[in-house]
């Protein structure tokens, strides 16, 4: 989506592959770009390689190093976009958290339209 002129980069955290392949065509549907990281070291990396995204999908549980450390290393390292957790958990329990990791919000794996414009609005309004 574009948001004024300017195009959304998106970076898929998510090591199960049928939720990346889902969560990138919808974001697709969207016109947003989109990256896949399959952890959050992989995710860490990126950003360390000076690779820049608009919003970040962080799923809670992956190999190496999980969404929540991941959530902590990027704003330890000044990461100012939005951060989005990704679960299959226990929703109310993985808000709370993400929002101590410091992430934005969270939403139920997998993402849908609807959870998509939520998390496009809020880039809008930042």
């Amino acid at each position: 989506m574009m948001v004024g002129e300017k195009k959304i980069y998106a970076l898929i955290v998510e090591d199960d592959r049928v939720t990346q392949m889902r969560h990138r065509m919808l974001l697709k549907r969207f016109k947003c770009e989109s990256h896949v990281a399959g952890n959050g070291k992989e995710a860490i990396d990126l950003f360390r390689s000076g690779a820049s995204f608009d919003v970040v999908l962080m799923d809670m549980e992956m190999p190496v190093m999980n969404g929540l450390e991941a959530t902590k290393e990027l704003r330890a390292m000044g990461f100012e976009g939005l951060i989005v957790g990704v679960t299959s958990r226990d929703l109310d329990f993985a808000k709370q958290v993400f929002n101590e990791a410091g992430a934005d919000s969270c939403y139920e794996k997998p993402l849908t339209p609807e959870y998509v414009t939520s998390i496009l609005q809020e880039i809008n309004v930042n």
